[in-house]
């Protein structure tokens, strides 16, 4: 049994916090993709940091929203994330 998941993240409400939790579902060795749903993401010190985690654990996170610092994806490529997703986590 493979017990390797393909996980999505959709942050909505706290960014720092779904920063933090995609990289740490890595350690397991799960393939997370994280997208920011709500709004443009804060250049605050604390989500800085969480980006600098998520580039150590490889991970590329993209917007739904206009977000001059990261890929913005359609509603299409979106239900992509979804379809391809073996566990959502909304945080």
């Amino acid at each position: 049994m493979n017990d390797i998941c393909q996980i999505l993240v959709l942050a909505y409400r706290d960014h720092a916090e779904a920063m933090r939790v995609s990289a740490g579902l890595t350690i397991f060795g799960h393939s997370v993709d994280l997208v920011f749903v709500d709004r443009k993401v804060e250049e605050s010190d604390e989500n800085i940091e969480q980006a600098e985690l998520l580039e150590l654990s490889g991970i590329e996170p993209v917007s739904l929203v206009e977000d001059p610092n990261l890929d913005n994806i359609s509603y299409t490529q979106f239900n992509d994330y979804l379809n391809r997703a073996d566990h959502v986590i909304n945080l």
